[in-house]
């Protein structure tokens, strides 16, 4: 059936002004075909016309248009099966060609037909002019919606590849500085557990050899998250290190860190942190903590001892009182530095587990560190796997071996 356009819409269609947009018109009638190219042209767009399904396959695949205009009733493949073969194309330029079907059958049945066929819409005939050119302009706004969000993924996937390798670089530079192997020190046996959320994480622990021979155990904890948070814990390192090079007592490692943090960050950022120094031969020690979590201590009788943070988190105070305490490991005593992560998270209805709680976990029984944090975990996390950690998790656990 020939198109039919009023006066009315053929002077509409002349003014209006489109972005030349390619519109390929498919119908086997040449004075439809004629007369929709001459309307389309006038209206700003660019037409190209063919007869049939077949000639209008090879022409989409050899350049997909802006949008299609497909006659319904056409001999041979008619407008529903091209559309499922251009629907079907591996080619998604090609598969996902905007489609406006033409039909002369106003009927429902004719309209789910054409929309069961993969039409985006479908105009009937007799055609208005200004009905058309309205479905036109609503699927090229959507074709270009369309594009637009494609582009979008493309680059939130570009920037998701970018992080992921940025992250596997921190993780690798952030494992650099955490000890791959326990400390091997005579009469001591040492055990650790490093879980971060992601790749990277805010906690960071170690020891070290001061002045005086002692060996300094630390432990801290960043604020934040993510890449951020492990930034810290890089500067974390080199300023206790830095400290302890300087100084002689862990009070005064903790003051000098503090010192740096401040004026390196001027509170805008901060750190918990703890630090267990101990003559490995005699057995005493000396604890200085900052906002951390309490030092946990179980005896070789079953007894348990707790030691408090007194000072603020690092770089949120100037020249705060870093208060020592001092006790001594007896042979088969061990100790707990651990991070807030050891606590767990209250999703789900989960209560945090308290340091009361923890305290009363540690298992004076266990022959080794490793066999002591191992059954902290799994009172702790008994069905939280790695990958669902709500928080950083790191623990440190050493113990004063018995007399060979």
């Amino acid at each position: 059936m020939a198109v039919r356009l009023s006066s009315e819409s053929k002077i509409e269609m002349s003014t209006v002004n489109n972005s030349h947009a390619e519109i390929l018109i498919v119908d086997d009638d040449a004075l439809s075909r004629k007369i929709l190219a001459q309307v389309l042209t006038s209206a700003g767009y660019n037409c190209q016309m063919c007869g049939d399904g077949a000639e209008a396959l090879e022409i989409i695949h050899a350049k997909p248009p802006s949008l299609l205009l497909l006659d319904f009733d056409m001999p041979g493949a008619n407008g529903a099966e091209v559309l499922q073969q251009l629907r079907s194309d591996k080619q998604l330029a090609v598969a996902q060609v905007p489609t406006i079907m033409l039909t002369a059958h106003g009927s429902e049945e004719s309209e789910i037909n054409c929309l069961q066929a993969g039409a985006d819409d479908f105009v009937t005939k007799p055609v208005n002019a200004a009905v058309l050119r309205a479905r036109i302009e609503t699927q090229l706004r959507l074709r270009s919606m369309r594009r637009q969000l494609e582009r979008q993924n493309d680059e939130l996937e570009q920037w998701r590849r970018d992080l992921e390798r940025d992250l596997a670089a921190a993780r690798l530079t952030q494992q650099s500085l955490i000890p791959q192997k326990p400390l091997v020190l005579p009469g001591w046996d040492v055990a650790a557990c490093y879980r971060p959320v992601i790749q990277v994480g805010g906690d960071i622990y170690g020891w070290l050899r001061m002045k005086d021979e002692r060996i300094l155990f630390w432990i801290a904890d960043g604020s934040g998250h993510g890449a951020a948070a492990a930034l810290l814990t890089t500067l974390a390192k080199l300023l206790f290190h830095h400290g302890s090079a300087e100084k002689n007592a862990p009070a005064s490692v903790m003051e000098a860190v503090n010192d740096d943090f401040c004026s390196i960050f001027g509170g805008r950022s901060f750190m918990t942190a703890m630090c267990v120094a101990i003559d490995h031969k005699t057995g005493k020690a000396h604890i200085v903590g900052a906002g951390h979590p309490p030092l946990l201590i179980v005896r070789q009788n079953g007894a348990t001892e707790s030691i408090a943070s007194v000072a603020p988190p690092l770089g949120l105070a100037q020249r705060p009182e870093f208060v020592e305490t001092a006790l001594e490991f007896e042979p088969c005593d061990a100790f707990l530095l651990y991070t807030d992560g050891l606590f767990g998270s209250s999703e789900n209805g989960q209560q945090r587990v308290t340091p009361q709680q923890l305290e009363k976990m540690l298992d004076h029984s266990a022959p080794t560190p490793e066999v002591l944090l191992k059954r902290i975990l799994e009172r702790v996390t008994p069905n939280n796997p790695d990958h669902s950690l709500s928080d950083d998790m790191t623990a440190l656990a050493v113990r004063r071996m018995p007399p060979q």
